[in-house]
Order: structure tokens, then C-alpha cells, then sequence
């Protein structure tokens, strides 16, 4: 390999860790918005371990303890935490 095949390879390396580390911290970002939004509607759920898109605005939130939420805006642009 050359020396400029070389320096593409270590930049694309390099882009790839830091796009990870960027999509890593939106997803904590992410579980800790969900699981603000859970307790402040007065549910039980402790800590949101994992949240999966399904649209704009609406996820599945699974929590510590074992609770599924869909967490979506409802027509009048509340938000709203369904059990599952």
C-alpha cells in the first residue's frame, strides 16, 4: 500500500469512532429524556434501559423493572406514555 491509501484508511477509521461515539451519546441522551418523561407522568419504570423509533416522536421505552411505554405526541402535541 502507499502512503496515500494509508492516510485514507486511518481517516476513515478515525470517522467511523467518532460517528459511534456520537450515536452512543445521543441514545444515553435519548434514555435519559425517556426516562424523565415516564416519571414525570407519574409511572413506574425506574430507568429506561433501551428505547426503539418506530416514528417521529414515538418510541418504545423498556425499563429497568421490566415496563414497556410507547412514548409518542398525541393530535393535540402532548406527550404521552402508553403502557405496552
Amino acid at each position: 500500500m502507499n502512503k496515500g491509501t494509508k492516510a485514507w484508511i486511518l481517516v476513515a477509521a478515525t470517522m467511523a469512532l467518532f460517528i459511534g461515539a456520537s450515536r452512543a451519546a445521543e441514545d444515553v441522551s435519548l434514555l435519559k429524556d425517556m426516562t424523565s418523561v415516564i416519571a414525570l407522568l407519574g409511572l413506574p419504570c425506574g430507568q429506561v434501559v433501551s428505547a426503539v423509533k418506530k416514528g417521529d416522536n414515538d418510541h418504545i421505552a423498556t425499563c429497568k423493572d421490566g415496563n414497556r411505554y410507547r412514548v409518542f405526541l398525541n393530535d393535540k402535541g402532548r406527550v404521552v406514555a402508553q403502557k405496552q
